[in-house]
């Protein structure tokens, strides 16, 4: 059985190899395609020299007519198609860090070891994130990359929350094998969740050098995260209410179906986005031309690039590290009902998706932006502060507290990405790798945050003798309240040392909301 164990292993980490190397190769022969159709085209030109001067005029008209309409603002239309290309990994991003800690303690990991599997996934992911950047930037193709991706994801995912396969496998449910077992599908399904969220992110720049446009498309792609995750409560609380959990087995089942579920929504998103988004032209263009492709160090030297990274590190550090342990906070800190496991997220993302669809309509500027995640970052600041706080009972404060903190995270993570775009601006050679390294600092910094965190879980004392009114400072309190209000203070300390530069803008051509 061992012997049978590391085969299969060794056999499946050969196929995430080749499944890169054939996306590395694959893009290779589509831009030597590519090269081969210009010079073809560029030896007929020479061909009829007699016409020379009348087909450099019309070059450069149709070069002038393509750049104003490519400065031009998007329709409702691609900004609806774009927005949807992230739902299969923000759905299963939402179930990844909203129950995945829960589940492993539920049959029977200990804290410890459940952080060990999400750190090998955020590990994972982050190295993705650069090495996927690096080859979009070097191949371009971001529609193979996000259908690779996708696809892995879809496959690898039910694995993370459908039972130990190597414990079945030999035949033991020792801690050890659960936690190897579950480690390698986290890293594997990491790996193409990296993929697709590089080339997704990284698109933006791409499609458009409208910079309102370029954040219209980051708040609607935020607006259908709210979106995949409030499908994702919507699922779980149907499933926790029909199907029993009375063992570690019964429990399984439950994820088994939730992460089902969530699949089958996220590919029906994923095929809307495939046929309704071209590849982006200005990619195309860039390689058409001959673009030198931008180093690391060019973006290493800007003073913006470290900014922006900071910035959205301590982003993703609130919302990620508030998402993980909002259930422990709600269920054992509180005492409030199961189903506020699933209530008090879904009002959070009601909340950030109305308020990312109401950012589409303004008129973005560089003080706009650094304005906007200023408010969110210290509307954080007081929800920590009342979270702190808020005795047993009075928990149905949380409620209202769950409507502001997702008025906050709608607002710092648009303007946050948005500030990534204003800091690729037209450098789009290097625009993968921006967001990859992004990603990369992202996933590596959360998910050793993470794995701290969770790791001094099990020494947070009991709290069911506790006085209602008694403010007891658990783990769970200040790695909901503490942890993403200092971050968030600190992202609008840096936020406004920014000096950010965007060019005229221009509104949305067809406000999604006219």
């Amino acid at each position: 059985m061992l012997n049978l164990l590391c085969s299969r292993s060794l056999l499946l980490f050969l196929v995430v190899i080749v499944w890169f190397n054939f996306l590395s190769e694959y893009c290779v022969l589509l831009s030597q395609c590519n090269f081969a159709s210009e010079a073809s085209s560029l030896g007929l030109q020479i061909f009829h020299s007699s016409k020379h001067c009348q087909n450099f005029y019309s070059t450069m008209v149709n070069h002038i007519e393509d750049d104003e309409s490519l400065t031009k603002p998007l329709g409702r239309c691609s900004v609806f198609y774009y927005g949807v290309g992230h739902m299969l990994n923000d759905i299963t991003s939402a179930c990844w860090f909203t129950y995945l800690l829960v589940f492993l303690t539920d049959i029977g990991l200990s804290p410890s070891d459940a952080a060990v599997v999400m750190l090998s996934g955020q590990v994972a992911d982050g190295l993705t994130t650069v090495f996927a950047g690096e080859l979009i930037d070097r191949f371009g193709h971001f529609k193979v990359w996000h259908l690779a991706g996708s696809v892995l994801v879809a496959v690898s995912f039910s694995s993370v929350f459908g039972g130990c396969l190597p414990c079945k496998l030999i035949g033991s449910d020792s801690a050890m094998l659960q936690t190897i077992g579950y480690s390698v599908f986290a890293a594997i399904f990491n790996m193409g969740w990296a993929a697709t969220q590089v080339s997704h992110m990284s698109m933006v720049n791409c499609i458009t050098l409208n910079s309102t446009s370029r954040v219209v498309l980051a708040s609607c792609r935020n607006a259908f995260t709210m979106v995949a995750n409030l499908s994702l409560y919507a699922v779980a609380f149907v499933v926790f209410n029909v199907v029993g959990a009375g063992t570690p087995a019964a429990v399984e089942n439950q994820y088994r179906w939730i992460a089902y579920i969530s699949i089958f929504i996220g590919s029906c998103f994923v095929v809307v986005f495939a046929f309704g988004i071209r590849e982006p032209r200005l990619k195309l263009e860039a390689r058409v031309k001959g673009y030198v492709r931008i180093s690391w160090m060019y973006w290493f030297k800007k003073i913006l690039y470290h900014q922006v990274a900071l910035v959205y590190v301590l982003t993703r550090l609130v919302t990620n590290v508030s998402q993980a342990f909002l259930a422990f906070y709600v269920i054992n800190d509180l005492q409030m009902r199961l189903s506020s496991k699933a209530l008090v997220p879904a009002i959070i993302f009601v909340c950030s998706f109305i308020v990312s669809v109401l950012l589409q309509e303004i008129k973005w500027t560089s003080k706009r932006l650094k304005g906007f995640y200023t408010a969110g970052g210290l509307l954080w600041v007081l929800c920590g502060t009342g979270i702190l706080l808020l005795p047993r009972n009075m928990n149905a404060f949380m409620y209202i507290l769950a409507i502001f903190i997702g008025i906050a995270n709608a607002l710092i993570m648009v303007t946050g990405v948005g500030m990534q775009s204003v800091l690729v601006g037209r450098d789009l050679n290097g625009c993968a790798f921006v967001y990859g390294s992004l990603s990369f600092l992202d996933k590596m910094i959360c998910g050793v945050a993470l794995f701290v965190l969770e790791s001094y879980q099990k020494s947070s004392p009991e709290l069911h003798n506790c006085s209602l009114s008694y403010h007891f400072f658990s783990l769970n309190r200040y790695a909901l309240g503490l942890v993403p209000a200092v971050c968030a203070l600190l992202g609008v300390i840096v936020t406004c040392s920014m000096n950010l530069q965007t060019p005229t803008l221009v509104p949305l051509e067809e406000p999604l909301l006219g």
